[in-house]
């Protein structure tokens, strides 16, 4: 009975989801009828609700771990929190971004619990220490106006953080990405990606000729470097390929990414010829069967795992994704796949490019340079960590130990991406807030001009 109930449960699980991640889009297209967006937007709410009773219910009537129903009730506290937070004191945020980082949280909160009862209840605890900490960060980028002049402090900060890593850091997997204060581990990196996007973006709008331009490139590119000398090379890649897009954006030059695409492939070609741990991933990115019990190991049980699940999937607690290392972390997208199938990770997919789109779309709709490019950053940093994660995965490009932002397990990676996606809600925030008060002033103005006319005409 209980098989039954697994397997017609993943069904229901990718029928809702696949209506959720449709909605995305639809709120998009919808986005100015606002009756219309607002019925989506409840929709996604109440589709977000189903899927985590469901799973975890399911979860429950397999494990018979009472644990499992403390955090359906708990986290849908926390989801409903955060939804009236952010949607309420925030009457002009983006909702459908709302809607979507709760979904993610969602999925995240579904495979870790499947995958490790102790890592989902830690990162419950977690998600609630990043809601309190970044629920008045929009609230901080509405009403700061100096943001744009603090360009050489947010280098300054970053620099040191990352050489902090370099010199005092803890290796993992060959490289130093953390650091541990008093036992917990933090990854500075995660949070310097945000600091070094408002550095370019502040660098940009104030560049008036070549000299201020190479500064910017300088400086973006002692980033880089201070990375690759910690050996974190998935992080290096970000911090790149983010520059690279607000530089193209900022010249207007497309051209410039083919360069950027040639360079990218002889960094890859020189780390594997300097990093052994590289070289390693990048053998078994090329043929992980031949090394299948070692550098292999990975990559080959996460295909494994994509392949066995096919396109409906296993069921939860049907499939074995604990047999791929470090998949929590680094492998959380090939324990999706395997037991919730192909077509609700395709989904997943959609909903993080939906989140790209709409962050993209406030980049465009900003007035101001400097708020514009940082809209941009965000959105490249995200997109680029997504597809860093889910190519390494999915044998597409090496393995370069990246996260799914908000998916998978780890404190740093959520903290820094609910960061990311509360300054977006700050800026299109900000923006709508402008638009009403140019509105307010255009009517102010109009007023005085009538009642002018109507004095000239009684003089």
């Amino acid at each position: 009975m209980t098989h039954i109930i697994v397997t017609v449960s993943k069904y229901i699980l990718i029928i809702l989801f696949a209506i959720y991640t449709y909605d995305c889009f639809a709120a998009l297209v919808n986005s100015k009828n606002e009756e219309r967006a607002n019925r989506l937007y409840r929709k996604q709410t109440t589709l977000m609700f189903m899927i985590l009773t469901l799973a975890h219910s399911v979860m429950y009537l397999v494990k018979l771990d009472i644990r499992i129903i403390g955090l359906l009730v708990v986290e849908a506290v926390y989801l409903t929190a955060t939804l009236i937070i952010f949607k309420n004191m925030y009457k002009y945020g983006q909702k459908s971004l709302v809607n979507n980082m709760c979904m993610l949280l969602t999925i995240s909160f579904i495979i870790l619990a499947r995958l490790d009862i102790d890592k989902a209840i830690r990162q419950f605890m977690l998600a609630c220490v990043a809601l309190v900490i970044t629920c008045l960060i929009p609230l901080f980028v509405q009403k700061m106006k100096s943001l744009n002049r603090l360009a050489y402090l947010y280098a300054a900060v970053g620099f040191l953080l990352l050489l902090l890593v370099l010199v005092a850091g803890s290796r993992v997997y060959g490289a130093k990405i953390n650091i541990k204060i008093g036992g917990i581990a933090i990854q500075p990196s995660e949070f310097v990606k945000i600091i070094y996007v408002f550095f370019v973006a502040a660098m940009f709008q104030t560049a008036k000729d070549f000299k201020q331009l190479a500064i910017t490139t300088v400086v973006a590119a002692m980033h880089v470097l201070i990375l690759v000398a910690s050996k974190d090379l998935g992080s290096a890649g970000i911090f790149f390929i983010t520059y690279l897009c607000m530089f193209v954006v900022y010249t207007k030059k497309p051209a410039l990414l083919l360069l950027g695409g040639g360079g990218s492939i002889v960094f890859v070609w020189l780390a594997d010829k300097v990093f052994t741990h590289v070289h390693k991933r990048i053998l078994a990115w090329s043929d992980p069967l031949s090394v299948a019990d070692d550098a292999g190991y990975q990559i080959t049980q996460s295909l494994f795992a994509i392949g066995t699940g096919g396109w409906f999937g296993s069921g939860l607690y049907q499939g074995m994704p604990d047999k791929i290392p470090v998949v929590a972390q680094d492998f959380v997208f090939s324990a999706i796949s395997e037991e919730l199938g192909g077509f609700f990770s395709l989904c997943l997919i959609f909903v993080c490019m939906s989140c790209f789109l709409m962050i993209f779309n406030i980049a465009l709709q900003m007035n101001d340079s400097f708020y514009k490019m940082v809209a941009l950053g965000l959105g490249s940093v995200y997109a680029t960590q997504i597809f860093l994660t889910i190519g390494g995965v999915t044998k597409f490009i090496p393995s370069t130990g990246v996260t799914l932002p908000l998916v998978s397990y780890g404190g740093s990676s959520l903290l820094s991406t609910t960061i990311l996606f509360a300054v977006v809600q700050g800026l299109y925030a900000k923006y709508h807030l402008e638009v009403m008060e140019k509105k307010e002033s255009e009517l102010e103005t109009g007023k005085e001009g009538r009642e002018e006319t109507k004095k000239r005409k009684k003089g």
